[in-house]
Parts: structure tokens; sequence; C-alpha cells
């Protein structure tokens, strides 16, 4: 834009042209908002006695993309819910069965974690419906287990492959999760039985879970392979399963919005679901201007919280948000951090169409925790 000196006397037009062209110019001298996220990133993740953090971050007009650590390898846990719930989606529209269509609750599917469908008893006929908003919105276990056993592992791990054949691990089973876990430990734990896996959840700490687990096995705490319940927990992140990169769950979040996964009906319907979510109340959704909907999926386990979807600012174009946190066992500076992530995203520009650092992103106060937000097992 062309600025020219003007006469007094034109006054308020003169004024106007004057604004508008400082505006010009500051706009076009400030930095791209990849440069000024990356920065605020960096910052966060410098933070003291903080989580190390990832974060892949994609505006869908445009196809602009910013990237911190999005290439490398995640655990996800419940965020894998997703994939789970578009193979669930698939099948009621190829007819394989209905919403309404009932699924029998086994003993083999207890999971400890959130949710109401541990509160039914083995042998119970329970809705897809209400599975998939146990699964989604309140992120139940034991949901999701019964719904990966209905459509199958083969089916859920198609969807990411079709998605980024070389960008997921494969997903299992919650249970599996557990079992493989205290499986570091102990070689008879991957019998433990879903009520098993429950009352040693509801163990006061990790020492009365490893004297737990011990009499459950019939083999002594000292004879383990691991001393810690830690040392399982990375070992277990180590095998890569429920694991991925950051820019594939993206892409995976891009092509459900596009609706390239689902049919438009399908498509609505779970991005419905995703914005009644309530867990993870203080991550990122936390950080976001006010007015903006998300339609997300939070996950959270020992030392590992995520937490992504797709921001629709009140104005402007939808961007997914990717972002995981590692490092640290506090839930309260994990999602410290993504809620940083989620200020620090609107402060970018990327949000308020261009504009840095607007009004509307100011970090609103934490509000009480959530149904399903607490400490991780």
């Amino acid at each position: 834009m062309q600025c020219r000196p003007c006469a007094v006397h034109w006054g308020r037009r003169c004024l106007l042209a004057l604004c508008l062209c400082v505006s010009a110019v500051s706009a076009a001298a400030a930095p791209p908002w990849q440069e000024r996220l990356t920065n605020a990133l960096e910052r966060i993740d410098a933070m003291p006695e903080g989580p190390r953090i990832g974060v892949y971050v994609r505006a869908l007009a445009s196809g602009e993309s910013a990237s911190f650590r999005a290439g490398q390898s995640w655990y996800l846990a419940s965020a894998v819910k997703v994939p789970v719930a578009i193979a669930v989606l698939r099948g009621i529209a190829r007819g394989d069965y209905q919403l309404d269509t009932p699924v029998t609750l086994r003993a083999d599917d207890y999971v400890d974690g959130a949710g109401a469908t541990n509160r039914h008893a083995v042998g119970a006929a329970l809705p897809i419906r209400f599975l998939l908003e146990q699964m989604v919105i309140h992120s139940d276990n034991t949901a999701s287990d019964m719904l990966i056993g209905l459509v199958g592992l083969e089916q859920v791990n198609a969807v990411t492959a079709e998605v980024a054949p070389a960008g997921f691990g494969p997903i299992t089973r919650l249970a599996e999760v557990r079992r493989a876990t205290y499986g570091q430990l102990v070689p008879a734990a991957h019998r433990l039985a879903g009520s098993e896996l429950l009352v040693l959840r509801q163990q006061r700490d990790d020492s009365a879970r490893l004297q737990y687990l011990a009499r459950l096995v019939q083999v002594p705490v000292a004879d383990f392979r691991l001393a810690t319940l830690g040392e399982a927990y990375d070992a277990y992140y180590a095998t890569g399963l429920n694991a991925g990169r950051l820019d594939a769950y993206g892409e995976l979040l891009v092509q459900l919005a596009d609706g390239r996964l689902l049919p438009p009906a399908h498509t609505r319907y779970l991005l419905g679901l995703m914005e009644r979510v309530v867990t993870g109340s203080q991550r990122i959704r936390a950080g976001l201007p006010a007015g903006a909907r998300f339609a997300h999926k939070t996950g959270t386990q020992r030392g590992r919280f995520c937490d992504a979807g797709i921001v629709q600012p009140a104005a402007g174009t939808r961007v997914v948000v990717v972002a995981c946190t590692r490092g640290a066992l506090s839930l309260a500076r994990a999602e410290r951090a993504l809620r940083e992530v989620g200020a620090a995203l609107c402060r970018s520009g990327v949000l308020t169409q261009g504009v840095p650092d607007a009004p509307s992103c100011a970090v609103r106060p934490p509000a009480l925790p959530a149904a399903g937000d607490a400490d991780p097992p």
C-alpha cells in the first residue's frame, strides 16, 4: 500500500487513510504466525519443571502449518479413541448396525477409568450410541473396548493406515495397555482379568499396586523384572503401541474435518460429540479465545498428556491443533503447558484473521476440574 502525506484540512478522511496505511505496514512487518507460534512454543517447552511438548498446527483454509517436534512419535493415550469412533461410524454407514444396536458387556471388557459403563453388570446390553458418547465425551475405556470388540482392531488400525501408513503405531484395546504395562514387571500380568484391573487401579499408591499385583500373579515383588511401576510404564511406552506422530494425527483430523473419512451426517455426529468433551477443560480449550468452538479429544496416562482437535474461532477459519506432553508426572504442570499452547495459538494470529496478540486472546482463569480429569494411574 502506498502512503502519501496529506493536508490537515482533509480531516477525518486523511486520518482514516493514514490509519489504514499504518495498519497495512504493521501487518506486513509482523512475522508470520508460524514464527510467532514456534517462538512461543520454545518458551513453553523451557518452563522450569514443566514437561517437554510436541505440537502440530494446520490452518484448514490455507493449508499453512507449523510443527514443533511433531515428526517424533508421541504416546497418544485416549486420543486413539477418535480412530475407534471413525471405524464404528463407518460400520454404521455400511449398514452393519445402527446407533441403537445393543452391544453386550463382557467380563473382559472392564477397564479402569472415567465414564459410566463400568457401573453396568456383565451381560448388560448397551446401545452403540451410549458407548460412543461415553468413549468420546467422558473418555470411557470400557466403552472403548466394547466398541473395539464390535468392529475389530483390524478396522480401527485400517483408519490410521489409510490416513498416514507410517505415522501411527498399532492401536490396541485399552485393557491391553494395562496388561502390557504390568506385563513389563511380570509376564503373568498378561492374564489379568478386567475385574482385577479395576481393583489394581483402586490401590492407594504404586507400592500398594505392586503388592496387590504380586498377590494376583503369585510372584513376589522382589522377583519382578523392574523395580517400579514408573519403569514399567517407560518400558511400555518404548514399544510404540498406541503412539503416533503428531503431524500424522493432524492429518487424521484434517481429513475428518474435510469429510474425507465419513459421510457428511456421520462427520457432523462425531464432531458434535467431540465438541461435548468434558475432559481436559484446563488444556488447550482454556487458552482459546472466548466464543471459539473446539471439537477435540484428550489423552491422559502416567507422564503422558495430549489434547487434539479442530478449533473454530468466532470469526475466522478452522485450525487443527495436536499437542502432547511428556517428561512430567504432574497433571497440573502438563495442563498448564497445554493451556499455554492454546493461548500461544491465539496470540500467533492464526485464529484471529492474521491479527497477532488480539485482545480476545486473554487467557481465562482456570475453572474447576471436570469429571475424568483426575490424575492418571
